[in-house]
């Protein structure tokens, strides 16, 4: 699923849960031959969980019969037809949920009071999630897009905003010949106004960069409204997508999108060189996770596809394989989680970004 992975979805989805709750994650494919045995895997890891369910002391026979029921309507809902890199399952008494991830996870089965949501956490960072702002004369949508995913309709909280039906008066416009510009009458003006207010809600609720798609004077208009156009990360002259598709959607953004990336990439860079010189640099891994942890990361920037496991030998995180005892194979997603945890800024930045820094890299604030 897309739902936005908003602060209060977030704050939800980490609360704790009437054990057990249930946290299944599978490493899924998006194209064969690789997605072929996905289905058998998945309904391997699901009847794994059933088990640790059904035989653990502490879950009572009510509460063992509604969570492997949460499960069995959770796979109904899976969709591995359009799977991307990651499933997250989550089943607790009384409720499920799915996630598709465009980012890979470790397959693994989890019971506990929370739900384990690092890899959900790390996807929805590497994706780089972005509003879209469409609108006409009539109608301003709004639109959730990122790196991973098409745009699509947030037809959630105020949006979308329609415009009033103006009741038309021929008679009035021959007596005295005020035919409005499409902008500039007032009904349309209170309409812009209602339309920013309703993406200055969103944004305070979910802060992430914003594309505002729309003719010349629709835009135009729009600014003077208020602040949503002069604040967005770019105004895309474009009429007639107000209404979709996200394709569509996503085309016109793309350019703007691409340059916002390269923006990006080298803010981050620079602020990783400024580090260095004041002494204020953690490189690797192992120096990144002893400055996350300890709050002093402000910034992380992590190569999309580093992936490494580890163990903890007391002093230092030290290379492990996957069966070792100990071993964490998520140790880059745990970062990623416990820095925005932290207050600190994450970035995902494309491979090769940060080779002389062992793929990972942060900015300390002390």
């Amino acid at each position: 699923m897309h739902q936005p992975l908003t602060p209060a979805v977030l704050a939800d989805l980490r609360r704790p849960r009437k054990y057990p709750a249930v946290s299944v994650l599978l490493p899924t494919h998006r194209r064969e031959p690789d997605n072929a045995q996905d289905a058998v895997r998945l309904r391997n890891l699901l009847e794994e969980a059933k088990e640790a369910v059904h035989d653990d002391p502490e879950v009572s026979r009510a509460d063992r019969i509604d969570v492997i029921g949460q499960l069995d309507q959770a796979l109904g809902e899976v969709d591995l037809v359009h799977a991307e890199d990651g499933l997250a399952i989550f089943a607790a008494p009384g409720e499920h949920q799915v996630w598709s991830l465009g980012r890979s996870v470790p397959a693994r089965v989890l019971l506990a009071q929370t739900f384990l949501t690092r890899n959900l956490v790390a996807a929805h960072a590497a994706n780089q999630p972005y509003w879209v702002l469409a609108l006409d004369s009539e109608i301003a949508t709004l639109w959730s897009g990122g790196r991973q995913h098409m745009p699509e309709a947030a037809d959630e909280g105020p949006f979308p905003v329609r415009r009033p039906e103006v009741d038309f008066d021929p008679e009035r416009q021959e007596q005295i010949g005020d035919t409005p510009s499409t902008f500039s009458d007032e009904e349309t003006r209170r309409f812009l106004r209602e339309v920013t207010e309703a993406a200055g809600t969103v944004l305070a609720a979910d802060p992430r960069p914003l594309y505002v798609v729309g003719e010349t004077e629709a835009l135009s208009a729009l600014d003077d409204a208020g602040p949503v156009v002069r604040e967005a990360v770019a105004r895309i002259a474009q009429g007639g997508l107000a209404q979709g598709p996200g394709r569509a959607l996503g085309d016109a953004v793309r350019t703007a999108d691409r340059e916002r990336d390269e923006r990006q990439l080298t803010d981050v860079l620079t602020d990783l060189d400024r580090a260095r010189s004041r002494k204020a640099f953690a490189g690797g891994v192992d120096e990144v996770w002893s400055s996350v942890s300890e709050g002093r990361a402000s910034l992380v920037a992590i190569e999309d596809g580093y992936r490494v496991t580890v163990r903890d030998n007391g002093e230092h995180l030290v290379p492990a394989s996957s069966d070792e005892r100990g071993a964490r194979d998520d140790i880059v997603d745990e970062i990623a989680e416990q820095a925005l945890d932290s207050g600190a800024r994450v970035h995902f930045v494309p491979d090769g970004s940060l080779t002389g820094s062992g793929n990972i890299a942060a900015v300390l604030r002390y």
